[in-house]
């Protein structure tokens, strides 16, 4: 399949995709922002409808709109404190009933609007795929050059301020990659299952992994044993490539928490078995007259 330039465009971007946006994954899930992923995917939906109307780049309008979003969301969220939900419910909701109405001001945009939707292999264009080696550049550079006050910021936002961390400027940096990484992701698995290659790899690597750092590596290596498997089943069995990687990823997911449960049970069992054999010997000891 290899043989294929398109084929070749396109496990080039699933690698860059799946070197980027597992690492934000993992940041988001600390943060209790998983549906941020998601929210925003659906907010680049009605850019990408915008751009079909306005006649322009379907994809540029999406990767705008994901910003944007991404940038209110932070702004909303800084509103409402108490409730970190809400502002996720508003723009995803808006984003939604924005992208509901632009479809049906043009009918033949519903015919080109699924590979936007559940991601096409053919879909990625060189110039996308330039779009796409660009974030992945931007946003490693972000995660190293920032990643200690982006960790104080994750964890404790009152203790990275008095630390020195410009925590609203930082905040919003975050929100706008967070859009970025989203929106250029968009081409691979689609619109609606972005936030599944963000969200699905952090949570194994962070239910596995011993620390932060060894999180993101376990995180990337998840993802990308996800999108290459992924591509190449979607590939032979002609079936969605997004949503096919989206049920791998669940199937790694899954598969490392039964394993998990199984080890621990039969961990469980070795120990209440030591401890028995250990009462036991106690007790003939002090049968005997032998125990101390």
């Amino acid at each position: 399949m290899l043989q294929y330039e398109f084929m070749q465009r396109a496990f080039l971007a699933g690698w860059l995709i799946s070197l980027i946006a597992p690492i934000l994954g993992v940041y988001l899930v600390l943060r209790r922002q998983s549906l941020m992923s998601d929210t925003l995917s659906h907010v680049s939906m009605a850019g990408v409808a915008l751009g079909s109307v306005l006649h322009g780049n379907p994809a540029l309008y999406g990767f705008l709109f994901a910003i944007l979003g991404g940038i209110t969301i932070e702004q909303l969220r800084r509103t409402y404190k108490t409730y970190s939900e809400v502002p996720v419910a508003i723009i995803m909701t808006s984003g939604l009933a924005l992208a509901m109405v632009l479809m049906s001001l043009k009918t033949s945009l519903n015919k080109s609007f699924s590979s936007y939707l559940f991601g096409s292999i053919v879909a990625v264009s060189p110039s996308q795929l330039i779009i796409i080696a660009a974030v992945t550049v931007i946003g490693l550079i972000f995660f190293l050059v920032l990643r200690r006050p982006l960790y104080s910021l994750t964890f404790e936002e009152e203790t990275a301020a008095v630390s020195g961390v410009r925590v609203k400027l930082l905040s919003f940096a975050f929100a706008v990659m967070t859009g970025m990484i989203v929106a250029a992701a968009m081409p691979i698995v689609g619109v609606l299952l972005v936030s599944s290659l963000i969200v699905l790899p952090s949570a194994f690597a962070l239910r596995f992994a011993g620390g932060f750092i060894s999180a993101c590596v376990l995180a990337i290596v998840t993802g990308m044993t996800g999108m290459f498997s992924g591509l190449a089943a979607s590939y032979y069995t002609n079936t969605p490539p997004g949503g096919t990687i989206a049920l791998i990823l669940v199937m790694i997911l899954l598969c490392g928490i039964g394993v998990q449960r199984v080890l621990r049970l039969a961990k469980k069992r070795r120990t209440g078995k030591a401890q028995t054999i250990l009462h036991q010997q106690k007790h003939i000891q002090l049968r005997e007259g032998v125990f101390k």
